[in-house]
């Protein structure tokens, strides 16, 4: 029988301090029954020798110290699970939402689940196609890889996000493919937009969508990533599937830990940030990867939007510790209309090679990337001093590699919101574009890779 508490001393935002309790322990799920009659859930933060922190997923509105009825349940939170989860829209707690009937699961799982031990870790090795050129060609996403995105306020990232998500598939033999979307603070528009397009191009079909929108509970946004990461892990290494786990945006997710320290009267460190932030996020990006002798893999993109574009700001600091690199989107090429923003030069994939060459994509990626990249540098530098000296203190030879700049920003980088380049198609581009500059400049690709992609584009 479970004991239910008439003893809350204190409230402070979404936390209750309930007096006299014994048997509770850490993470534990409880039910909360206001003085309406409603019921929400919440979970302990914190227990000592006869108290209890916990913090309402539904809020504190309407809660009064002598009314309200707290029980135990004596369970970590859950969420049910079954191949039916799969073309389902469920809310930051795992409640559908999209009218559907409840699910019928195949069995429950705790949401917070734990990262991968390094000693079954298998390593990150076959490439995942997204359509989008800059990612592809240049800082490819490696399955098992955590790849954030780096975005900015007002900056297209929904748009880049989506278009991943329609399009991204793991290349070779017909492998079971999956993408769960989990979304943190967005707005109503931003959710319908997340919505409507899963739905309108059948990618709904292979999809998982938790939404929790900007006026839910704030403490629901700290339970979402972990809702979403769960039900990757039970696609993955229970049914066997490839499932790349977009997660927007982090940002919101870190202000509601914030919020939570505040309201337990933590010592704040960074910007008022807790502490403990880079071990909480970490508890969420290390669910990312392979394990030995599973056929399943979990993928993440994390998108988070840095405060004032600021990339040494906690959240962005702290994520480029933890994960693989990072996908930085530029306000500057946003200003001037290309789509996706992506900026190529800051960008990073660290296991890019691991990920591409002969069998996963083509003999010549590595050495294309590589010289797209220095060419594009020095295309940037000869703009820049064309903008410091004029354009007649340029060489020959500068000139044509700020043409090159220029036209791998237009032909390359630049690409319609729907349109899905395979990965022939996007190194094709990259060699046309060589063919601007003189042909002993290309230092970084050998003679015979010219001679066999680029002399017959």
């Amino acid at each position: 029988m479970l004991k239910e508490y008439l003893t809350i001393e204190n409230v402070v935002g979404p936390v209750l301090l309930i007096k006299h309790v014994t048997g509770v322990k850490y993470a534990e799920l409880v039910e909360i029954e206001f003085p309406d009659g409603s019921r929400g859930l919440g979970n302990v933060l914190e227990v000592t020798k006869d108290a209890a922190l916990v913090q309402s997923f539904e809020g504190t509105a309407g809660l009064n110290n002598t009314q309200t009825r707290v029980k135990f349940i004596g369970r970590g939170m859950e969420l049910k699970v079954s191949k039916d989860i799969l073309g389902r829209v469920f809310d930051g707690l795992g409640r559908p939402i999209d009218g559907g009937p409840e699910l019928i699961a195949d069995k429950k799982l705790d949401i917070n689940g734990s990262p991968i031990n390094p000693i079954a870790r298998d390593y990150p090795s076959d490439f995942i196609q997204t359509g989008i050129s800059a990612i592809d060609g240049l800082n490819p996403l490696v399955r098992g890889q955590k790849l954030p995105i780096f975005s900015g306020s007002g900056m297209p990232h929904p748009k880049v996000t989506a278009q991943i998500a329609r399009q991204a598939r793991v290349l070779g033999k017909r492998e079971d493919f999956a993408v769960v979307f989990a979304a943190m603070g967005i707005t109503f528009e931003e959710a319908d937009y997340f919505i409507n397009e899963f739905r309108s191009t059948a990618a709904i079909e292979r999809a998982v969508l938790f939404i929790n929108v900007a006026d839910d509970p704030t403490v629901e946004r700290i339970a979402t990533p972990r809702m979403a990461l769960t039900a990757a892990e039970y696609l993955a290494f229970d049914l066997d599937m490839h499932v790349l786990v977009i997660m927007t945006d982090f940002t919101y997710y870190c202000e509601a830990l914030r919020e939570v320290s505040a309201a337990r009267k933590e010592v704040p460190s960074r910007r008022g940030y807790p502490g403990y932030l880079y071990t909480d996020l970490a508890t969420i990006y290390e669910r990312a990867g392979r394990i030995k002798g599973r056929k399943g893999s979990v993928t993440q993109i994390p998108i988070l939007t840095m405060p004032e574009d600021d990339k040494t700001h906690p959240i962005p600091d702290l994520t480029g510790y933890i994960t693989e690199g990072q996908i930085i989107l530029s306000r500057d090429l946003h200003q001037r209309n290309t789509y996706p923003p992506i900026d190529i030069l800051p960008s990073l994939s660290r296991l890019k090679e691991k990920g591409i060459g002969e069998g996963k994509t083509r003999d010549d990626h590595s050495a294309l990337s590589n010289q797209l990249f220095a060419a594009y540098s020095r295309g940037k530098e000869a703009k820049e001093l064309a903008v410091i000296l004029g354009e007649a203190a340029l060489s020959q030879t500068d000139k044509k590699f700020a043409d090159f700049a220029d036209a791998l920003e237009a032909n390359f980088i630049s690409q319609g919101e729907d349109e899905n380049r395979t990965i022939e198609e996007t190194l094709d581009i990259g060699w046309k574009l060589l063919k601007i500059l003189p042909r002993h400049e290309l230092k970084r690709v050998s003679d015979e890779l010219v001679d066999k992609y680029m002399d017959n584009k």
